[in-house]
């Protein structure tokens, strides 16, 4: 009875894993198809790109642009609907989702590397910024130099932690480099005086600031120490999908209703888009 059952857990053990195996390997618009939805994976603290307030639908610049990418695949396949399944996910877990097929598209920063692509493809860029610190305000801290003898926090599993490791080590600065889980974490122990800084994204950085209980108690370091272009995750070697993704963001880029997203997620930020971001609008906004 004891080995039968253990046959038993063997062979849906092997059944699990082999359509696992399926289910990433069937093209995403087959898998949309037959499902009838889309599934968009988020982040949960990384605001104004994809966040999620208390009882509240996932939201943010990178979420608002998968779901025109959404609207986009309902068209490809002729739907009259299509439904919309969101999964939070996290730093480290994010393209395993993508490459094993629980979510479709990663919405969320994700920068854009040649060592990522090993395991994900990425759409066009969507945005271009790059990695600051954020500190206390009066923290005599206003370069990456200025982190030595001091502890600076970094979410683990991020380029930030990459560049910034290799600025220390270039720089010869010694610093206690303290990894957290999330954004939120980051904040955290920077305002509890765990940490004498805080290393992210620049634009990420002032969402967070934005958000925090006092603004005034934080200022931002100008020093940008790594180039963070980010794209929207989706499965390797899918073309069709990768398609109707890039198709629907070049259509917001050439009609400009991209400037009526940024300003959604921004504007009240009074923060112009960059020219290098103008630019990659542009050049991105591919005509058909």
């Amino acid at each position: 009875m004891r080995d039968t059952m253990r046959r038993t857990a063997l062979f849906a053990a092997v059944l699990a894993l082999v359509s696992g195996i399926a289910g990433a390997s069937e093209p995403t618009l087959e898998k949309i198809k037959k499902s009838g939805e889309i599934v968009i994976g988020h982040r949960e603290e990384a605001r104004p790109f994809s966040f999620v307030e208390a009882g509240k639908t996932p939201a943010g610049y990178s979420v608002d642009l998968c779901l025109r990418i959404a609207e986009a695949v309902k068209a490809e396949l002729g739907r009259a609907e299509l439904a919309v399944k969101y999964v939070p996910v996290g730093a480290e877990s994010r393209f395993d989702k993508v490459a094993d097929g629980s979510i479709d598209l990663e919405c969320g920063n994700s920068t854009m590397t040649l060592s990522r692509m090993k395991q994900v493809d990425f759409t066009n860029m969507i945005f271009i910024t790059g990695a600051s610190l954020l500190v206390r305000e009066g923290e005599p801290i206003d370069a990456v130099s200025g982190l030595a003898g001091k502890k600076v926090a970094v979410v683990e599993g991020t380029t930030t932690q990459q560049e910034l490791a290799a600025r220390l080590k270039s720089g010869l600065i010694q610093t206690t480099v303290v990894p957290v889980k999330d954004h939120a974490d980051g904040l955290k122990a920077l305002l509890d005086n765990k940490v004498d800084a805080y290393a992210g994204d620049q634009i990420v950085l002032i969402g967070l600031a934005r958000s925090a209980p006092d603004p005034s108690k934080l200022a931002l370091v100008k020093e940008l120490f790594s180039y963070e272009p980010y794209g929207i995750a989706l499965r390797r070697n899918d073309a069709d999908f990768r398609l109707v993704a890039n198709r629907a963001l070049a259509q917001l880029y050439r009609s400009g209703e991209i400037t009526g997203v940024y300003n959604r997620w921004f504007g009240d930020w009074g923060a112009q888009p960059s020219r290098l971001l103008v630019a990659m609008f542009a050049l991105n906004g591919i005509p058909e």
